[in-house]
């Protein structure tokens, strides 16, 4: 008798009517333990999810009340619906756990998605098959498909549970990265830049620890790795080593803290924020929306200008020229009063106005206030400093120069 015709056989028989009971109290059982577990969890949980059903946990937890209840009713009467419930429920429990993972981990990469689809289908179809009866005969089949490299017999069916255990594998450490990222990162690390080297290296390590893992379960002779490993050193030695060598920088950029997070720098006449490290390159944001894409090397091998490394306050200076009858003492007043009219300025240090330069047309001030903001842009906060000295200037009655030359006319030759 088939799988199919014995669970038909069970169906007929009576006692249905006890088997959809028992389910549906399973489902409720989880659903309500899931909901008081995930009171107070965010939306992005994969335990819980957004309505709870639709989170690992309201799946894993059915996976194990309909196996327990379909041991307990197998002895007293026929369990096809339970039979049928149980992989359907499985399938749920691994679409949800990569899902969910996948979508915390990629929130907008159309890989992810792609992958998303193809665990879908892949579960779905498992489990048809193994509700069917025709999965051991599908394996077996698979068994057969075989090729040879060296003296290894290399079967389709090894490559397939290869696969499915690797993507399993890196999975759960991709979760198990985020969660100890969320939860324990967050809390202990403050600085932006530390976390991001922390998170960096402790995802790199955890999928590295995955992959062996995974290697490992399908059979792979570990020992066999030390051969790539020796052409992988070679490749970064010849042909990667400028690649190496900004990965290397990153990490010592994030390790010294010499850039960070927020800090305004200055590389070869590009000033902006630092908006991301990445371990390859870093990411600088100018005031006008263009952004930088600078390589973790020459962040090390050349000369930088951060502009809020020790300090987040900047000098910002603003000059202007005044005639020579203007009286000194009254310019720097105004000029003062212009700076403290600006809510962007700091009282401490407190601004100054000096007398800079002996012009060719007048006489120069020099206008140094400090701002914290530096992010906020400079070229508005200069506007604004120079309507204000130029309406000071004017109400006081003190003349801008302008540049003044004298032409002189020489007298043609007589002819």
């Amino acid at each position: 008798m088939t799988e199919l015709q014995a669970v038909w056989q069970d169906l007929s028989d009576g006692g249905l009517w006890l088997e959809l009971v028992v389910l549906a109290a399973c489902m409720a059982i989880s659903y309500l333990f899931a909901r008081r577990l995930g009171q107070g969890q965010g939306p992005d949980s994969v335990w819980f999810g957004r309505r709870i059903w639709d989170g690992v946990l309201f799946a894993m937890l059915c996976v194990g009340l309909v196996f327990a209840a379909r041991l307990a009713l197998q002895n007293f009467q026929g369990v096809a619906l339970l039979r049928i419930a149980l992989p359907v429920f499985v399938s749920l429990a691994v679409i949800r756990l990569v899902v969910r993972v996948l979508s915390a981990a990629f929130p907008t990469s159309a890989g992810a998605q792609l992958l998303e689809r193809f665990v879908s289908w892949l579960a779905w179809g498992m489990a048809v098959l193994w509700i069917a009866g025709l999965l051991p005969a599908v394996l077996r089949e698979l068994e057969e498909i075989h090729f040879a490299l060296g003296k290894s017999r290399i079967t389709l069916r090894t490559i397939l549970e290869g696969l499915v255990t690797s993507s399993l594998v890196l999975v759960l450490t991709l979760w198990l990265s985020a969660t100890l990222e969320r939860r324990v990162l967050r809390e202990t690390v403050k600085d932006l830049s530390m976390r991001k080297v922390a998170t960096n290296a402790l995802r790199a390590f955890m999928l590295l620890i995955g992959l062996l893992f995974a290697l490992s379960a399908v059979g792979v002779d570990l020992t066999a790795l030390s051969v790539l490993g020796g052409a992988l050193g070679v490749g970064l030695g010849f042909g990667l080593q400028k690649l190496a060598a900004n990965y290397v920088s990153g990490f010592v950029i994030l390790l010294e803290r010499s850039l960070r997070i927020g800090d305004t720098v200055s590389v070869n006449g590009f000033e902006g924020v630092v908006t991301d490290i990445k371990t390859r390159y870093t990411v600088i944001r100018a005031n006008n929306g263009r952004e930088a894409i600078v390589p973790n090397e020459s962040l090390i091998t050349q000369k930088i200008e951060n502009l809020t490394l020790a300090d987040t306050r900047v000098l910002v200076t603003v000059v202007v020229s005044v005639s020579y009858e203007a009286d000194v003492a009254q310019v720097q007043n105004l000029l003062l009063a212009a700076a403290k009219a600006q809510s962007r300025v700091l009282a401490e240090p407190p601004p100054g106005a000096f007398l800079s330069a002996f012009g060719q047309d007048g006489l120069e001030f020099t206008l140094a206030v400090w701002i914290a903001d530096p992010d906020g842009g400079m070229l508005g906060l200069r506007s604004e400093l120079n309507l204000a000295i130029l309406a000071g200037l004017r109400s006081a009655g003190i003349a801008i120069p302008y540049p003044q030359r004298v032409v002189h006319v020489q007298p043609a030759p007589p002819l």
